[in-house]
């Protein structure tokens, strides 16, 4: 595996669950995930809120620079779409929404021990490699 390869973890959670760790990323709405994300300098963000303050940034600055603008907007636009992402967190750890390996391994173990418990649905893990996650388009 190419070890410049960096990782990233999301979760998915029952809408119960997304509105309390919307209003509070540590975590603190469920005690154990609190424990997992304090112990690794880690926070939740969730997916839709990403969106749209990536959206709000774009309008801001100017969209010609933002290469995911018009599918990023369309996608919080279209409510099953919405849905979706509301209950979608991205694990940031020390800030940053990628990290190691060893990182991400460490966590996703603990985490997957977390499913079906008080909400939490599900563990994903996803890597930098762009063979494995689509490219935007070139302009």
């Amino acid at each position: 595996m190419d070890s410049t390869l960096k990782f990233q973890l999301r979760l998915t959670v029952a809408p119960e669950l997304a509105d309390v760790l919307r209003a509070d990323a540590s975590g603190a709405g469920h005690q154990e995930l609190q424990r997992i994300l304090h112990r690794h300098d880690a926070s939740v963000k969730c997916q839709y809120d990403a969106f749209a303050d990536y959206v709000s940034e774009a309008e801001r600055v100017g969209i010609q620079q933002y290469p995911l603008y018009q599918w990023t907007r369309d996608t919080i636009e279209n409510p099953q779409k919405k849905a979706k992402y509301l209950r979608s967190f991205t694990v940031y750890v020390k800030g940053e929404q990628i990290y190691e390996k060893h990182t991400a391994d460490a966590m996703e173990t603990e985490l997957l021990k977390l499913v079906n418990e008080h909400g939490i649905q599900g563990v994903s893990k996803f890597d930098t490699d762009p063979a494995n996650n689509p490219q935007p388009r070139q302009s």
